[in-house]
């Protein structure tokens, strides 16, 4: 028997043949090296200890000298280099690596028959090859779309070619496994072009796209870097796209693509016909899409009609669009992407397929307001009949009568004309009146289900529901999404991509790709509506704050501050918490008693649950209703402790219940809040008993920032 002596392990090796390894009683067991089942001849540990390596792994040198990365040799390490919660990838096959590795510092990584495989295709020692059958892709049924219908070299579809499948698992092409290590090129004549492993993660000087897996060609002198299917491009061109053919035109200087507007290297496609040139990726691009920030589709056009030629920025990415080049466009509402932006993201759009569909119907807003019984000289409607209550509401601009109520649709201190019901405790702003019942919600896909085009929803309410936006509890009015059930509030369901707020004097953008610390709250956001003019940003709950609150912590209103006015050492602390308070970040202030808080302790946990409402839940033989007890706290009956913040009260005269509704809500887990059903019905308030009219116990109040 052969003896080894191997890195890794303490004792040595034995060498086993097939009738060795059977008789051991070992006949299935894994390569301690790779992890794959091994088999004869292999090597064994003389201890016993269940050590087995594959021969090839046995023999693996610790230091690889590999022709496709000539900088620095590639070692081979017992575990991947990476802390636990990064996964190690291997840069040929895709594939975790989990057990020994080879590792160059520069962060390619590879499973040892990977490197040992690709150093044999660099050194032309195709043995391994020479006993494999090449495979048809017309006739093969691995060509799925996902790896194993690619080849592991170029990283292109088996179906372009002939192939070789290996059983260890490898795919590659029958030209790939014979390309040159040297080749020159039109495209760059200074230098010859090397294969090699695209270690520096260059993206390919001709399609723009960066391949981390597999070969390509390079220039290491140059930082340049061609993919392998991208040497020989298609001399013509047809797509339906387009009516005529493109014709290949290599290019030595830059250009810009008449499809997209962006530069292009070397490879252009031309068409004559139409005097325009373009990427090869862009002769493909779909002529007609939806995406989920346009209610209306979206044509692809290689350039705006001149009255459309005034400055038009892009949707996504608030840029001016160069309309001398392609861009997506709808001329019916002037709305306008850069091509990039509106196929950036795969799961934001969808491809039309046919031209004639119609969109007028998601134009057609259903009236929330069932009936208009009484109008004005003006034609307003003064007493209507509304699909969300059962008596008539009645106009009013009286504000100053009514400042302490708030609206039952938004939840937000009545501070605009609003209706009211004359026998309940029930109001609406007159532009949550005017809500549709059914309306279209931009900026919405359905989880586990590609999109398809905007969705419709519907306007619902007297449920509790989490808001798939900002994430609060409410139980005021909602958008509710027909396929998958969410609730959206109407606050967030409502909110513009252009907002205009108090205290800021330029308009906020909202940028869904934005990295930054939010100027309101100074949390790390990865979205956010940014002004385009200054160093100002805010995450969707800031956009939203109350700019002016009522808390049992002030008798006055406290006023959102914006501004860096905190001179005194007592503004830094929260008079509610008594805890440090960040200078920097938007804080609510009384001028008159010098209060300052927090924002989160002044609105709590839960600002959109309206108190007052009933909540029907089954645990209590009574109907219960939302209260917060001041300046009184009665005792939980859950947990015994007082019940200083959101409480459910029963309303029946004599019965002494109430529950943090923390306690109740633990104790209601079956019902799930947020999955597209409500959690409770909320009890709309009427005139049917001792309860009509409840009022309010308004701990807190607010108005939010008034959208532009």
């Amino acid at each position: 028997m052969e003896e080894l002596k191997n890195y890794g392990h303490q004792h040595p090796l034995l060498m086993l043949n097939e009738e060795q390894l059977l008789g051991n009683g070992n006949g299935v067991v894994d390569c301690s090296r790779c992890g794959e089942k091994v088999s004869a001849p292999c090597f064994s540990c003389v201890e016993c200890c269940g050590f087995y390596l594959h021969r090839t792994c046995a023999e693996a040198p610790l230091e690889l000298n590999h022709p496709f990365h000539r900088h620095h040799p590639l070692l081979l390490l017992q575990n991947p280099p990476y802390t636990s919660d990064t996964r190690c990838v291997c840069d040929f096959c895709n594939e975790a690596c989990e057990k020994f590795i080879y590792h160059c510092s520069c962060g390619l990584d590879f499973h040892i028959k990977c490197a040992l495989f690709t150093f044999n295709i660099a050194e032309r020692n195709l043995k391994e090859l020479e006993h494999v059958a090449l495979e048809d892709p017309s006739f093969s049924s691995k060509n799925d779309g996902g790896n194993l219908g690619k080849c592991f070299a170029c990283w292109e579809p088996l179906a372009i070619d002939t192939y070789f499948s290996l059983d260890c698992g490898f795919n590659l092409h029958k030209k790939c496994a014979e390309l040159p290590p040297k080749m020159g090129h039109v495209c760059h004549r200074k230098h010859p072009l090397l294969l090699q492993f695209n270690s520096e993660r260059l993206s390919c000087k001709i399609c723009q796209v960066t391949q981390q897996r597999g070969f390509l060609y390079g220039c290491s002198t140059c930082n340049l870097a061609i993919h392998i299917d991208c040497l020989s491009p298609l001399p013509v061109i047809e797509d339906k796209s387009h009516q005529h053919p493109f014709t290949l035109f290599w290019r030595q200087i830059p250009f810009i693509c008449d499809a997209c507007g962006t530069e292009g290297h070397h490879v252009a496609y031309a068409c004559c016909t139409c005097s325009i040139m373009v990427h090869k990726k862009c002769i493909s691009l779909p002529r007609i899409i939806r995406h989920v920030y346009h209610v209306h589709r979206v044509f692809h056009t290689y350039f705006i009609h001149k009255e459309y030629s005034e400055s038009l920025n892009c949707i996504w990415c608030h840029e001016v669009v160069d309309t001398e080049y392609g861009s997506y466009f709808c001329a019916d509402c002037n709305v306008i992407f850069h091509v990039n932006c509106a196929l950036k993201e795969k799961e934001w759009y969808c491809i039309v397929s046919q031209e004639n569909e119609d969109d007028k119907s998601l134009d057609i807003p259903v009236n929330s307001i069932t009936k208009f019984l009484e109008t004005n000289d003006a034609g307003e409607a003064t007493l209507i009949e509304h699909c969300k209550h059962r008596h008539y509401l009645m106009l009013s601009d009286k504000i100053s009568e009514h400042g302490d109520k708030c609206c039952d649709g938004c939840l937000l201190l009545i501070s605009a004309k609003f209706y009211h019901c004359m026998r309940c405790d029930f109001f609406l702003h007159k532009s949550c009146a005017e809500l549709p019942k059914m309306d279209l919600i931009l900026d919405h896909r359905c989880v586990g289900k590609p999109f398809s085009g905007s969705k419709s929803f519907i306007l619902t309410s007297d449920c509790m529901f989490e808001c798939d936006i900002c994430g609060y509890l409410s139980n005021g009015f909602s958008y509710k999404c027909n396929e998958c059930g969410i609730h959206r509030c109407v606050q967030c369901a409502t909110l513009q991509n252009d907002v205009k707020i108090p205290g800021h004097k330029h308009p906020l953008l909202f940028y869904y790709d934005y990295e930054e610390q939010c100027s309101g709250c100074g949390t790390d956001i990865s979205c956010a509506f940014r002004c385009k003019d200054c160093n100002f940003h805010l995450c969707n709950l800031c956009i939203l704050r109350p700019t002016r609150v009522r808390h049992k912590c002030d008798q006055h209103i406290l006023a959102l501050t914006y501004d860096k006015v905190n001179d005194y050492l007592e503004y830094h602390y929260c008079d509610i918490c008594e805890e440090n308070k960040d200078s920097k970040n938007w804080f609510y202030h009384c001028e008159t008693c010098d209060t300052s808080a927090h924002v989160d302790c002044v609105l709590g946990k839960y600002p959109l649950i309206k108190l007052g409402s009933t909540y029907n839940e089954g645990d209590h033989p009574h109907p219960l209703t939302f209260v917060k007890k001041f300046p009184y706290y009665p005792e939980c009956v859950e947990c015994g402790k007082s019940c200083e913040d959101l409480s459910l009260e029963c309303a029946e005269p004599g019965c002494k219940y109430i529950a943090h509704w923390e306690c109740r809500k633990s104790a209601i887990r079956g019902e799930q809040l947020g999955d597209g059903t409500c959690a409770a019905q909320v009890a709309e308030q009427v005139d049917e008993g001792p309860r009509c009219g409840t009022p309010r116990v308004a701990a807190v109040s607010f108005s939010f920032l008034q959208m532009g």
